[in-house]
């Protein structure tokens, strides 16, 4: 069904707490939204490290008898979806490694585009490599560094690595994170008993009672031992560009991403897109999840009563078993379900977060019109999809975005729908807070990317980072 822009990852680290690995547990519980494929933990016990990583989700991985194996007051941890490298064990991240400085592991979230340029360089001097991600090829840089501490070694890494990337290091005897220049990806600091965590979104904190502090700064690295918290600014100095994306799609509702609520944003982009794209109506449905909270700020700056008039089955698990006999629209059908008796005979705004491929907004609006509704208008809270991302989203080619390729009224058409109006590029800066001073990365949207890629990349999803 899904025909999203696919999450990243998310990352997730305590120190100092005698209940680390639970707490990275529930940390990564939180975050399962940002990467289903494979979940990953190292502890360490202040002496040496201790890990695990599998494919699946996090409940199903990190049972009673593994969380035991995980000793130590130290941890970080990993949920994955696969924006670079292959589909296995092996790219399951957080990585390990032993060198000159002793146990290492790393886990990103976010794309090195010149990953690639990178790694056949180290190969060309012997390197080599057990997986295909992105990110092994910081391990590599962090194990060759001349420089006397790990500390100056992550410093001079990440000065000479161009990319997106919000990263937790953990050794047997310290916790670094560090967040690239722009601040592609978010990343935030919070407080728990006196221990530090470290988390993609908030929501992680909230479900540990952890207190959060704020962001961690573009361009600042972190540093937490027995000494307690160092941090710095150390990488040059960058204008911010944060992917936008987070509060339109990727971020749960009850997060605050770049110091701002994201349903809060979520809640603007409707009522703008309301005032942009008004339509006589009877009732304003969300796509459930992703769309509820547009769709009741389109609600309320429309006056249109808001309901939800289509049913998400939660329990539906990463496959299902399809009848022989083909069902039309199947794999829509298994998780959404039009409540009839709300839309028969009614005119319905269908709000949802993006269109991409418009394969699935299709599906969708003729199940609504199979419940008897009189018109269907779509409703997209963000601007036409028209560019790939290489910052670590899972993106489309150009090929593949129908809105690079057809205008809105061929869309429309293609989908079925009434009418169909997209949030204006404008009117999505001003919902997410850049009259605030916020800086974003709008490079899906409008095909300006703030950081140059590489001249012939391969397809986003292949280039994007380990993640």
């Amino acid at each position: 069904m899904e025909d999203k822009l696919r999450e990243e990852c998310g990352v997730f680290g305590v120190w100092g707490h005698p209940e680390a690995a639970r707490l990275t547990y529930l940390g990564l519980y939180s975050l399962q939204h940002r990467g289903q494929e494979s979940v990953g933990i190292v502890t360490s016990d202040g002496e040496r490290l201790h890990s695990v990583r599998e494919m699946g989700h996090v409940s199903e991985v990190l049972t009673e008898p593994v969380l035991t194996r995980l000793v130590g007051p130290n941890a970080i941890g990993h949920v994955r979806y696969s924006t670079a490298g292959d589909v296995s064990v092996n790219e399951a991240q957080p990585f390990s490694i032993k060198c000159h400085r002793g146990e290492i592991s790393v886990c990103h979230n976010g794309n090195l585009p010149f990953a690639d340029e990178l790694r056949h360089e180290l190969e060309a001097e012997g390197a080599i490599f057990s997986s295909t991600s992105d990110t092994e090829v910081v391990l590599h840089k962090l194990a060759r560094s001349r420089k006397p501490t790990l500390y100056e070694a992550v410093v001079e890494t990440f000065k000479e690595i161009e990319g997106a990337y919000s990263i937790l290091i953990l050794t047997p005897d310290a916790l670094i994170a560090v967040r690239d220049a722009r601040g592609f990806r978010p990343m935030c600091l919070g407080q728990l008993d006196g221990a530090y965590v470290v988390a993609s979104e908030t929501c992680a904190f909230d479900l540990i009672g952890a207190t959060y502090l704020r962001d961690i700064q573009p361009g600042e690295v972190v540093s937490i031992d027995q000494s307690g918290l160092r941090t710095e600014h150390p990488l040059p100095e960058r204008e911010p560009a944060f992917c936008i994306f987070e509060h339109v799609y990727f971020s749960r509702p009850d997060s605050i991403i770049y110091g701002r609520s994201v349903n809060k944003s979520r809640h603007k982009m409707g009522k703008q897109l309301a005032r942009e794209h008004p339509v006589e109506a009877d009732l304003v449905v969300p796509v459930p999840d992703s769309g509820v909270s547009a769709a009741i700020g389109f609600s309320s700056q429309s006056g249109i009563n808001f309901r939800f008039g289509l049913v998400r089955n939660h329990y539906v698990g990463r496959t299902f078993i399809e009848p022989k006999q083909s069902i039309r629209y199947f794999g829509v059908k298994v998780k959404l379900n039009p409540v009839r008796d709300l839309i028969e005979g009614r005119r319905v705004v269908l709000v949802d977060d993006s269109l991409v491929r418009g394969t699935t907004s299709k599906k969708i609006v003729e199940m609504i019109r199979q419940a008897g509704a009189k018109e269907v208008h779509l409703r997209i809270s963000c601007p036409p999809t028209v560019s790939s991302c290489y910052y670590g989203v899972d993106t489309p080619t150009s090929e593949e975005l129908i809105a690079a390729n057809h205008s809105v009224d061929e869309i429309r058409q293609f989908i079925g729908a009434d009418s169909l109006g997209y949030l204006s590029h404008e009117g999505l800066l001003t919902a997410c807070g850049a009259d605030e001073g916020l800086k974003f990365c709008t490079a899906c949207y409008t095909g300006k990317y703030p950081l140059a890629i590489p001249a012939r990349p391969a397809r986003a999803k292949k280039v994007a980072g380990g993640k």
